[in-house]
């Protein structure tokens, strides 16, 4: 595997737990989110911790740990109205992490997810939009079994099964956390 100086970098604060997000992501972000609910939305993001109790619980139901202790959070409104809530974390891909977002209704219901930044050479079929369409409406109680609710992708079987934890972790998440919001 070729690794160059950026690589390696991030590399590093992964391994330390660390999430510092380039310029370049946070700015495909923002660019996601205008794009899926309007120019006119804003926009306040925010790191979150993740209590430990409830990180636990999450990890045990869905089988996957987070990446770190840490998540950002979005708070998207209009006119003074929070109406959707952006969760933007990380799943381990074979070898390197894959940053995703996910865009929430104020019911924990997925308005939309989008692979933000994808590192792995090979499996990138989990940043089609086609394939991320499939989790619209999906919630912390729907089904997300690949293969059945879930369309398997030829070639990228580890990052669709660990995006689709990913994504259901999410939405365990989100319902646990949205009154802290």
């Amino acid at each position: 595997m070729y690794f160059n100086k950026l690589n390696i970098t991030i590399l590093i604060y992964f391994s330390m737990g660390i999430l510092i997000y380039p310029q370049s992501i946070k700015k495909k972000t923002f660019d996601i989110i205008h794009s899926e609910l309007g120019k006119d939305v804003e926009i306040i993001s925010s790191k979150f911790k993740i209590p430990s109790n409830i990180k636990s619980r999450v990890e045990k139901e869905v089988r996957q740990r987070f990446y770190s202790d840490v998540v950002y959070i979005f708070k998207i409104s209009k006119t003074d109205s929070v109406f959707s809530i952006g969760i933007l974390d990380n799943v381990y891909g074979k070898s390197m992490p894959i940053t995703f977002l996910v865009l929430f209704n104020t019911e924990g219901n997925i308005l939309s997810t989008n692979v933000i930044k994808y590192r792995e050479s090979y499996g990138g079929g989990v940043k089609i939009k086609s394939w991320n369409n499939q989790f619209k409406g999906k919630n912390s109680k729907s089904n997300y079994k690949i293969g059945e609710d879930i369309d398997s992708i030829s070639g990228a079987t580890i990052s669709v099964r660990s995006l689709t934890k990913g994504i259901r972790k999410l939405t365990l998440l989100y319902r646990e956390i949205k009154s802290k919001l």
